[in-house]
């Protein structure tokens, strides 16, 4: 079992003040995998203080030194590619295939944008041609607090740590204590880099601890979080206090509209994302609003693909899908599922319990649901799992209602061949992302949402200027 029991505090490993171990389980086989430590108040403090004390010299740094340390930084990243793979599918779960390419290559990928973003990016800017003695400045913050989940790992902590290092802020990282090992082997490599002594802290723990102190403590001047609604209007609650800046990116409940001339490949596109991640991705298409006219044969072919769908251990090599994060995770995905049979939504695929041949491990079966109605938990709830509500609509508006009809507003899907429909339906549609016809969106595109996914947006110059104050001056020379 690996010993993790250190924060990574002023640029160097320091024990906890306090002994309070915490056993990371690995999903495939519900064994301890790693211990660490869960941080408390205290622990916090001292990295919040590293993180002030470096921010002045840090600010100050030279955007071209700032720079070369993040190229270096993706230089080790992708050198130890499989090191971050290995660590990702210990701790959450992903297939170590998945892990190496999504996972680890999602970090790679922000952190490329970030860099191209960045080489451009410029810190004093006219305010316009009729005041030509006026500048925006935009400086740093201050010290961030970022809060990450075990969904995508590094994903996420590449979308904070980066962007702020850019911008001119020091940092205090609590990443998920269910995932862990990732981000401080991150740690590692910012520390290989040379990033100055207090730039990047990390301190591990829980939320009602070292969360709950990032969020209230004073010398914080932002926090950036990613993970439930119900946790972000905790940390806007705690935030407020101190008025510091707070950006949320929670979650989401996506619709996929399959428009009747949607291309052949729509159904089986929409099935396998909602799967991907074993279901745990924010912006999954979890709702798949189908025309009434195509409805039956879209019922029965995403039966045919939920079925085709494999699923076995994280360590193993191949293309399956793995076990949720935790226990915690397994037990909400089963309560769903049962809640849906409840509804009288009508059980197309998968269903209660383990699949065959995994009796250990928090493994679930690929689940679909046909006739689900949009006020159905199914249909309103984020599930966070591979489960897939399946509503039938008879028009555009219709499809356009159903889509709106939610809490959420992270990120919604339109699947046609008419380019018009598309633009008209996508301008409808109240979320912070559209993607049309499986087209991902294009590098340093924003990642955020509307309503109760959060207002945070993330990726390219968006996420640099998240950290970012404005400043107005008059009279420049």
């Amino acid at each position: 079992m690996l010993d993790k029991k250190q924060f990574y505090i002023g640029g160097t490993w320091v024990a906890p003040l306090a002994v309070r171990e915490f056993r990371v389980i690995d999903p495939s086989t519900e064994e301890p995998c790693a211990v660490i430590s869960i941080g408390e108040a205290a622990d916090a403090d001292r990295a919040i203080e590293a993180a002030r004390s470096a921010f002045e010299a840090w600010s100050r740094t030279a955007q071209a030194e700032r720079l070369r340390l993040v190229e270096r930084l993706l230089d080790i990243y992708k050198r130890r590619a499989p090191d971050m793979a290995r660590a990702i599918s210990l701790e959450m779960g992903a297939p170590v295939d998945l892990a190496l390419s999504e996972h680890v290559g999602a970090g790679a990928y922000h952190i490329r944008n970030f860099i191209t973003a960045f080489r451009d990016f410029r810190f004093e800017r006219p305010l316009g041609p009729h005041a030509p003695n006026d500048r925006i400045l935009m400086e740093p913050i201050g010290v961030a607090g970022l809060i990450t989940p075990w969904n995508w790992p590094m994903n996420q902590v590449t979308l904070k740590v980066v962007p702020a290092l850019l911008a001119g802020c020091t940092t205090v990282l609590k990443p998920s204590e269910i995932a862990p090992l990732s981000s401080m082997l991150f740690a590692e490599y910012v520390h290989e880099a040379g990033f100055p002594d207090g730039v990047f802290n990390l301190v591990n723990g829980d939320g009602i601890g070292v969360g709950a102190r990032l969020s209230s403590h004073p010398d914080v001047d932002m926090i950036s979080f990613t993970g439930s609604t119900r946790a972000g209007i905790a940390i806007s609650k705690a935030a407020a206090e101190s008025l510091k800046r707070v950006a949320l990116e929670l979650g989401g409940k996506g619709a996929n509209l399959v428009f009747a001339d949607a291309d052949p490949e729509a159904v089986k596109r929409g099935v396998l994302h909602c799967f991907k991640n074993t279901g745990q991705s924010c912006n999954a298409p979890t709702r798949m609003l189908v025309e009434r006219s195509v409805y039956e044969r879209v019922v029965e072919e995403a039966r045919k693909i939920a079925e085709s769908v494999s699923v076995d251990a994280a360590h193993a090599p191949g293309t399956h899908i793995g076990p949720l994060a935790s226990e915690a995770q397994f037990q909400r995905v089963q309560e769903m599922i049962g809640k849906g049979i409840g509804e009288g939504a009508r059980l197309v695929a998968g269903g209660l319990g383990r699949p065959e041949g995994h009796e250990t491990g928090y493994f679930v079966r690929p689940t679909v649901f046909a006739d689900v109605d949009n006020g159905m938990a199914l249909a309103r709830e984020e599930i966070f799992g591979p489960v897939l509500s399946i509503i039938p609509f008879d028009s555009e508006e219709e499809a356009i209602s159903i889509a709106n009809d939610t809490p959420y507003g992270l990120s919604n899907y339109v699947q046609s061949m008419d380019g018009e429909k598309r633009n008209r339906v996508a301008s409808r549609l109240r979320s912070g992302m559209v993607e049309m016809n499986g087209k991902p969106r294009g590098a340093g595109s924003p990642f955020g949402g509307v309503k109760a996914s959060g207002r945070a947006r993330e990726g390219g110059v968006w996420g640099i200027e998240e950290f970012l104050e404005v400043k107005a001056v008059s009279g420049w020379a």
